[in-house]
């Protein structure tokens, strides 16, 4: 845990022990609470002092999850009154009668016992996230409004620029906002193609409808309060010059930024392996556009096929294939599975039998990230589902209304999304010439080979792992997060003369949805799998969602979810809809 979050994480406990005893001073009386009953301990002093601890622990979570944010009372306060009747719902009616062995309070008339807790912990933690605020205006002060932007008439001694707002990128930025937060001689520049931080590992889940596509990106202005964003799309980097230039869009001139450290951050683009053919007809989901587009178009295929008398042309129109076994390949056929199964009821002339899924991969077993057996268990269940394998070939082409594989078979269909590969994107590849090497290979401190001043992290970067004999490390946002802050201490390090420290991490664990409430998941060790992993998958990447704002919509999107029908509701142009009929990038 960095210094600041351990700030955070003190202030939190320190308002959750204020918003606790003033609350219960109050309560206690009027004689309105006794904590003896829910906690079964005696004497009663005894549970308020439990109940203290509690919110200390509790106090401190806030803190380390939702961190000091100057001049946001009200979304401070906001928060603090969401976290108390969470934290009523987690602790009071799951966590104590499970440990007083009473069983989860889950039942209306056992939720109803403890409403008088509710009450308590709504006010406590409403207060306790003023006393935070207050508190943190006092003792960290604007430290989110004062950093590496320099002011006004500073003389500026040096200027970093992050290419790209991925997680590597965002997560440099935000580390160097915390190193660099009484630095006003160092200016800190983001340039990235769209103004948000896309979370990524829900990306499917807007594909399939499941999710908004907005809930699931966060405003890179909110993000990184003390950066300088540019959104543009970088054209060239003069390493010589040490400038990058950009343009803002195609009718605006290139504008050159100079840089004393740079930091690529570009992420991957897909690998057609020179399948041109793949390349034009293809999906792909790599952006929110991407998802959305795809959503738009399965729908507008199932509106189409309703009509359709014709048996072949209504057979293509109902299968749905997805090239690639990794982990977007098979959480994408999951959710595309669970999006069309769910929206039948708007489509009474479509039998359930009429659907195919088919997923291509080129190696015998799918998810070769997971162990064999959980890659096993992932694959029995999608088959039972009736998810059909083509394990051990490979596409070989894409035409209209169709995919040709390496085993002298197709798959008729007009939904064909490619999720087999990645390369480094264009901007990488120009340095790599550069740098006389065919990958953006950096060493074990995160600097570009042959260069003094550039980084790089993330999926763009081939970057040796310790724990696997120097491979390069996995292209996972776990492991971006962490360069992104690893390479945000070197380069201050360097910056100062100091030295540098290795990248070194060990991966926490790989999780992957496989739709209908189930999941695989791998941590530490350890193996889960079907609706407890499901409820990891869940929670984990909830937590880890940009902005408190963020969590709570999509926390909606799932919960509405669970009760109603998925939207079918296409937004696009009849254009967009008709993407695999044969328009540029169809998949017909």
């Amino acid at each position: 845990m960095d210094v600041s979050r351990r700030t955070d994480a003190g202030l939190g406990a320190f308002a959750g022990l204020v918003g606790g005893l003033a609350v219960a001073a109050v309560l206690a009386g009027q004689g309105r609470l006794d904590l003896s009953e829910p906690l079964r301990v005696d004497p009663p002093i005894v549970g308020w002092l439990a109940f203290l601890l509690l919110n200390a622990c509790g106090g401190a979570l806030y803190g380390w999850l939702f961190r000091f944010q100057p001049g946001r009372l009200a979304a401070s306060v906001g928060g603090g009154l969401l976290f108390g009747l969470l934290w009523w719902a987690g602790i009071w009616l799951t966590v104590i009668p499970l440990i007083t062995a009473t069983g989860p309070g889950w039942s209306v008339a056992e939720a109803s016992t403890t409403f008088p807790l509710l009450i308590a912990n709504v006010l406590t933690w409403g207060i306790a996230a003023l006393v935070f605020h207050a508190t943190g205006t006092r003792v960290i002060g604007d430290r989110a409004l004062t950093g590496p932007v320099a002011a006004t008439g500073v003389h500026i001694r040096h200027r970093v620029v992050i290419v790209g707002g991925g997680f590597g990128g965002v997560a440099t930025a935000q580390r160097l906002e915390q190193l660099l937060s009484h630095r006003p001689d160092v200016a800190v520049t983001l340039i990235s193609e769209s103004n948000f931080l896309l979370f990524t590992p829900m990306l499917a889940g807007v594909a399939s409808g499941s999710l908004v596509a907005r809930h699931v990106a966060a405003p890179l202005r909110a993000t990184c309060q003390r950066t300088t964003i540019r959104r543009a799309t970088v054209e060239t980097v003069d390493t010589d010059a040490r400038t990058v230039q950009i343009r803002s869009s195609h009718d605006t001139a290139a504008e050159s930024i100079p840089f004393d450290q740079l930091v690529l951050a570009v992420g991957a683009v897909p690998a057609f392996r020179g399948l041109s053919d793949v390349a034009a007809r293809a999906f792909t989901l790599k952006t929110l556009a991407d998802a959305t587009e795809l959503r738009d178009h399965v729908i507008g295929l199932l509106d189409r096929a309703e009509n359709e008398p014709a048996a072949d042309v209504r057979r293509r129109l109902l299968t749905f294939a997805v090239a690639g076994g990794g982990f977007a390949g098979v959480e994408l056929v999951a959710e595309l599975h669970d999006l069309v199964r769910d929206v039948l009821v708007y489509h009474p002339r479509i039998e359930p039998d009429e659907l195919r899924f088919v997923l291509i991969h080129s190696r015998d077993r799918i998810l070769p990230e997971l162990s064999v057996k959980l890659g096993a268990y992932a694959l029995e269940l999608l088959r039972r589902r009736g998810i059909e394998f083509e394990l051990g070939v490979r596409v070989t082409g894409a035409s209209r209304g169709g995919v040709s594989l390496s085993n002298g078979a197709s798959v008729a269909t007009e939904t064909f999304v490619w999720t087999a590969g990645n390369e480094p994107a264009p901007l990488v590849r120009s340095l790599m010439s550069e740098a006389g090497g065919s990958v953006l290979a950096t060493d074990e401190n995160l600097r570009v080979e042959g260069f003094q001043d550039i980084w790089a992290v993330g999926d763009c970067a081939s970057i040796p792992d310790s724990d696997r004999d120097g491979q390069p490390c996995p292209p996972t946002a776990q492991h971006a997060l962490r360069q992104g802050h690893q390479a945000a201490d070197n380069l201050v390090a360097a910056m100062d003369g100091r030295q540098l420290r290795p990248f070194r991490f060990r991966a926490l664990g790989m999780l992957v949805v496989l739709g209908h409430n189930t999941a695989a998941a791998e941590i530490r060790g350890l193996r889960f799998s079907g609706l407890l992993a499901w409820f990891l998958w869940r929670g984990i990447y909830l937590a880890k969602l940009p902005g408190l704002e963020k969590k709570v919509r999509v926390l909606i999107d799932w919960l509405l979810d669970l009760v109603f029908p998925r939207d079918i509701v296409i937004a696009g142009s009849q254009d967009a809809r008709r993407r695999g009929s044969g328009g540029q990038g169809g998949a017909s």
